[in-house]
This record gives C-alpha cells, structure tokens and sequence, in this order.
C-alpha cells in the first residue's frame, strides 16, 4: 500500500484529505500538525482510511511525542510509530500500550547521512523487532546505486520470516534512492511513503501520491461503494414466512426481498393453505392456525432449508403420508441424518436425498440426537414440536451452525412460541457470538403451542454483505447499510475475520464500512458459518502468510461438494491450497505485491457446480484477475440475491487523477 504523509495541515485540511479515496493510508504527523487533543481524539477514532501515528522525538520532544502518540493509539491509531533510539523506559510504556489497544507499532531507524554496510543493517533490523516492533521500518540515505541495492538487499531470499511476513519496509532517501521507494513494495514491504504533493515532502526523494499510484497500480481497477442496501436474509425470511403461515391471523413481514429460496417458502405457505400477498418490501400473510392438510406432496424448490423445516412440519399438520419434492442441486444433496433423526420422533424417511415420502405422526417426547449434520433438521423440529399435545426435550450432541438455531428461536418467539434452552461446555453467551466452547444443547419445548400473528422485521443478510466486505478490504472500499450488527447470523463472523486479517472495520449511523489496509494471515473457524467460505478463502489469497480456516468438513453437503469447488476455484486462480484434516490453508500474498510482480490471479473460465457462494467469490477474483474471470452458471445467484452482479458491478472505477 501507499502511505500518504501528512504535515503542516489543520483538522479541517486533513479530514478533506482523507476523503480522497485514493489516500489508502495516511502518516498523521503529530509533530508537525497543530491540532489540538480533542481533534487528535476525533480523527484516529473516526475516520475509515488507516492511519500512522507518528510524533519524532527530535521535533516535540519525549514527553510531548508520548503523550501525543499515546492518545492517537488510545482512539483508535490502527499504527504507531515510534524511533528506535527512544529511551527504555519510554519503549517499554508504549509498546505495552499499543499490545493492549491493538496497533500495531512500527520501530524505525533512520540514517540521514548514508547507507550503512549490511551487516550494520541487519542488526538495526533485528533491533527493531527486538524492542517490540510489528513492523520494522529501516530508512537510509543513498548517493549512488550500490546503496540502494545494499537497502534492498535487506529483503534477499534468505532474509529473516519477517520479510515473507510483510514486516520489513526498507528504503533509501534521496534522488539516487527514488525508485526505492517503490522496489520495496515489490519486494514485500507491507507499505512505503509518498508526499501529498512535491512541495509537501516530508523527506528527500519523497514521491507525490498521485504519482506513486500511476507507478504502482497503472490502470488497475479498484472497488469503491457507498450505502448498497443488502437484500433480506433468506434465513430469517423463510423462518418467518413458515411462521406466519402457522399463525391464526394476518401477519406483516417487513423488509422482504425475492430470491428463488424465499420464493420457495411462498409457495409452500400457499399450500399450507395461507395467503400470500407482496405490498413494496412488505409481505402480507393470513395464515391457517396451522390447521391440518392433506397434501399428497410439497415442492421446497432448491432449498435445503426449507426441506428440512417442512419434514417435521409436515409429519404433524399432514393427514397422511407426505412426498417432499425438489429440484437443481437439492436433487442430488444427501439430507444427512434426517432418517436417524425423525426415527426418534416416530417418522419415517427411508430416502436421504428429494424426492422423499414422510410417514407417520411426529410424536412429542425426549430424544437425544447429534448435531454434527447442521442445524436446519433441528430448527425444524423447533418449528414443529410445539404444536403436539405434549412436551418435548431435544437434546442435541455435537452442535454445529448452533446460531441459526437460535435464529429459529428468535423467530417462532415473535410468533408467541416459548423454547427454553440450556448449552453445556464452558457454555459462552448468546450476546458474545462466541460458540466455540458449546459442547450441547438442550431444549425444552412445551406442547399445545399456536402461532400468532405479528409484525416481524427481516433482517439484512450477512452472507450477502461479506462479498462486498471482502471487495472492500482487498481492493478500495466499501459501505453497506441495512446490518444489524448484534445479529444472531452466523455470517457475522465475516467483520471479525475482517479485522483480524488487518482491515479496517466501523460501523456508524446504520452503516457498516470496510477500508483497505495491510493485510495478514489470519485464522478463523467457520464451522458455524459454511456460506462465507468461498469469501474467506478469498481473502485469504491476498493477506501475506498462510491462514487456516477450519470447517471443512461442514462444507461436503452443500449446493456443491464446496470444499472441492474452493480448491479448484482457488488452484485454477493460481493461488496455492490445501486441505489438511478440516482445514484449509491459503498461501496469500498482498494486492501491491501481486501487481507489481506480474502474479495476478490467473482468469479464464470456472465453474460454480451450480453454487450460489461460488459464483459470488469468483466476481470477486475477478478484480484482482490478469484476463476475464468467466463464470459458466451465473444466474445460479438467483437462489439467494437474484440482484447480485448488477450491485457488485455497479462499483467498478479506474484510477483516473
């Protein structure tokens, strides 16, 4: 990235600058900037572009630099700059400090007199990092090409981790050190400086950002989006158009879009018997009281949600044996664990893939049964059970994709179902998002339960959102509205992995923003999360380092065997990927990086396999693609965001000065 260097500039001065949406990262330097401590508070709390605090020592003075430098890490500094020859104690305070705050502090060395021998460079280097640094930033002088190559040499191939990490930026000063400036890039650095403009250069040779970008980028075409509205959640969406079809009374769901899914859960309400009506975003449902029916069979169309909402549904409102019907990817998808699982109600389903016969009566009572399948089977038993004439205990081992069983509670409470729960382990809270200690579930469900009518407010969807996330933090920016950031959607999980892979993350006035910034290996489990994965692992292919995503396995079952399809969406781009046990490892290298070394992703023609998320993920290669990433099934986004490309493709600009 481009760090743009500001100085002698007012509050005001910097805020206009940093609207600039080519200002990718910015140098505030506190030394230099008059501004007062209430306006240092506002623009590293506030602001989307990532910034570096830096205040030297020689200009403000130690006490002055910490108490500046301290209060930018303090609001929100996403790094910190601080000399390698300030004192220890000095050190010691603000390198804790920065630990706690999670900035990321940059110790750096500058020699403005020449370029000393390598080995001399090397200990600075590892100075650095031996005095706490994240990054360490080695800046000398050069008067004549072996300078620069001796600076550079500081990034060879048998250069410390560091390098390969994205740690080290390192450059000389002066005319003969120009190209310097940007040879560090290509060679790895995570970033390096350019001036505002030739008169605002804060050091010898420094290049102006305008410049620089033409040099770095050429023509390469960003992503940068302001307020794109998300479509409704399907999973919320098809909870609650089941909901309301039950309910004795007229219902309104608020904030509803179409999608092939949704589209589906309509046309079974309507043949529960409820009638359906579209008025803007606003569905109107006058539903059954879930009186009983007798359909010989019901068309769930591609959803593997919904099919697996209506098998217990079905086996108590249906007089008779009931034939499930689908069609595309859900004909071939095994509904794992449905047969074993409606056994211990008394149902009988012999087949595991559509189309399927249901026979017999659910039968309330208590069963243990495992989790380890997914959650949708579950969240249709939370639909139904409430409806017998007695209670029921579900107890459910091995829990997987546990948030959308919460989300199926959340829903059917607002239609005036009471389910109570209790999770084992070192059971975290529902408010944390934290699932990963949940070992169990229990539910207790009492019977003779009837559905309500209400007025019930879809949610944005999360899943939908992470693309453009994603687009945002790899390639510009972007702002969507309409999230609810306390959702119980697992795809949530997207804004954390956003801001441990080193993106910058805010939310503001119903607006969630994503910035670019130096990007890193991260980790993160998706096993309550499988719709994301394709995006995830996108990410990954430009954050320097190898991430390890977890939840493989949850991924076989899908619209696809996704798991395959990433690792040959992945390979065919020519990114570097394995499977070991249920993870995936992504060997990811930065956008600059990848420009400047001719390593593109590689385009061409890819296949969804008929999937939705698939076909998502690869739009997104195809910004970062050497030639036209063509996508064999692109209308397959009609499952979920019929909308999709015309949104995403909405955002594409050049760099045009």
């Amino acid at each position: 990235m481009i760090c743009t260097c500001i100085q002698y500039k007012t509050y005001e001065e910097i805020l206009s600058i940093l609207d600039d949406p080519w200002v990718e990262l910015a140098e505030i330097r506190l030394d230099r900037c008059k501004l007062t401590e209430n306006q240092i508070e506002d623009l590293f709390s506030n602001t989307d572009t990532p910034l570096i605090a830096t205040c030297r020592i020689a200009e403000a003075g130690a006490g002055m630099s910490e108490r500046l430098l301290s209060l930018a890490v303090r609001s929100g500094a996403r790094f910190a700059d601080l000399e390698l020859d300030a004192d220890a104690a000095f050190s010691k305070r603000f390198r804790n400090l920065c630990h706690e705050c999670g900035t990321e502090l940059i110790r750096s060395y500058h020699d403005h007199s020449g370029t000393p021998d390598l080995s001399y460079l090397k200990q600075i280097e590892a100075r650095c990092y031996r005095y706490g640094a994240d990054i360490a930033k080695v800046v000398t002088t050069a008067s004549g090409p072996d300078d620069v190559s001796r600076i550079l040499s500081l990034y060879s191939k048998d250069a410390a981790s560091s390098v390969a990490a994205g740690k080290l930026v390192a450059f000389a000063m002066g005319a003969e050190g120009r190209d310097s400036r940007i040879a560090c890039l290509k060679a790895g650095a995570p970033f390096s400086y350019a001036a505002l403009s030739a008169e605002d250069a804060t050091a010898p040779g420094q290049i102006d950002y305008v410049t620089m970008h033409r040099e770095v980028y050429g023509n390469f075409l960003g992503f940068f989006r302001n307020e794109l509205q998300m479509p409704a959640s399907k999973s919320f969406a098809q909870r609650a158009i089941i909901a309301a079809a039950l309910a004795d009374g007229r219902s309104h769901l608020r904030g509803y879009s179409p999608c092939e899914d949704s589209e589906s859960a309509i046309a079974a309400a309507r043949s529960l018997g409820a009638t359906v009506r579209l008025d803007g975003n606003t569905l109107t449902i006058d539903g059954t009281g879930a009186a009983h029916t007798s359909l010989e069979s019901l068309h769930v169309g591609e959803s593997g949600l919904l099919a697996r909402l209506m098998i217990p549904l079905l086996a108590i409102i249906n007089d008779g044996d009931t034939v499930l019907t689908g069609e595309k990817t859900l004909s071939h998808r095994p509904l794992k664990g449905v047969s074993d699982i409606m056994a211990s109600f008394g149902v009988v389903v012999r087949e595991n893939t559509v189309p399927l016969r249901i026979q017999g009566s659910l039968i309330p009572g208590v069963a243990e049964i495992s989790g380890k399948d997914g959650s949708q089977l579950i969240s249709g038993l939370l639909g139904a059970l409430p409806l017998c004439d007695k209670p029921s205990t579900l107890i459910v081992t091995e829990p997987k994709s546990i948030p959308y069983m919460f989300i199926t509670c959340d829903v059917v409470k607002r239609f005036g179902i009471k389910i109570s729960s209790e999770m084992e382990g070192d059971a975290p809270m529902i408010e944390d998002q934290d699932w990963s200690a949940c070992t169990g579930i229990t539910f207790k469900i009492r019977g003779n339960q009837h559905y309500h009518a209400t007025d019930f407010d879809i949610e944005a969807d999360w899943s939908s959102a992470a693309n453009f996330l994603v687009a945002g933090a790899v390639f510009g920016k972007a702002e969507v509205s309409g999230l609810d950031t306390s959702s119980l959607q697992a795809d949530l999980a997207i804004a954390d992995i956003l801001v441990q892979a080193g993106a910058v993350v805010s939310e503001m006035d119903g607006l969630v923003c994503v910035s670019r910034a130096p990007l890193e290996a991260f980790e993160a489990d998706l096993n309550n999360s499988p719709d994301i994965f394709p995006t995830v692992a996108l990410l990954a292919a430009f954050c320097v380092g190898e991430s390890v995503i977890s939840g493989v396995a949850r991924l076989h079952g899908k619209e696809s065997d996704r798991a395959a399809a990433i690792l040959e969406m992945l390979s065919g781009l020519g990114v570097s990927a394995r499977i070991e046990g249920d993870d995936l490892i992504v060997a990811g290298e930065s956008l600059v990086s990848r420009i400047m070394n001719h390593r593109m992703l590689r385009g061409g023609r890819f296949a969804t396999h008929g999937d939705h998320r698939m076909a998502m993920a690869l739009r997104i290669a195809a910004i970062g693609a050497d030639r036209p990433v063509e996508i064999d099934d692109p209308s397959c986004v009609a499952k979920s965001f019929p909308g999709f490309f015309e949104m995403f493709d909405g955002g594409m600009h050049s760099a045009d000065y």
